[in-house]
């Protein structure tokens, strides 16, 4: 499976579930925010956005955990890697773990998001617009 302009490709560690999208991307962040770093074992956890409905698992199936009653992530049950994020309260999108795309690199980051739980070692080192909570918010963190 090659990766596309239209179709963005992925999957877990082990390579036992695969994904693909066929929708360009909405937005890229990175998020601070104490869930997805205990998800990600990581101080931040960068993810993209992309709209749900032409998500699809093309092989495996993923394990579900729901980290608060609004949310739903999935993960590889065999080699633990995160791979979606998906609300209640916007179901039109879902996140995808940015690491867990086959091309990383291309899904550059735009802003911060929830630096408001970011903990206090991790040194923001750009320029990138930082969001005291969710992008929602209406100012940038002090």
């Amino acid at each position: 499976m090659e990766q596309t302009d239209t179709t963005h490709r992925g999957g877990c560690l082990c390579g036992e579930i695969r994904y693909a999208i066929a929708e360009a991307p909405l937005r890229s962040s990175i998020c601070h925010c104490r869930t997805c770093r205990r998800i990600a074992s990581s101080p931040s956890l960068p993810f993209v956005v992309f709209p749900a409905r032409t998500f699809v698992f093309e092989s495996g199936e993923p394990r579900r955990f729901a980290s608060s009653p609004e949310v739903i992530r999935t993960f590889c049950g065999r080699c633990g890697s995160p791979l979606t994020y998906g609300s209640k309260s916007d179901p039109d999108t879902i996140d995808v773990m940015t690491i867990s795309l086959d091309r990383p690199e291309i899904y550059v980051p735009t802003d911060h998001v929830w630096v408001s739980e970011k903990i206090a070692w991790d040194i923001v080192g750009d320029d990138l617009p930082r969001h005291w909570k969710g992008r929602s918010d209406d100012g940038a963190a002090q």
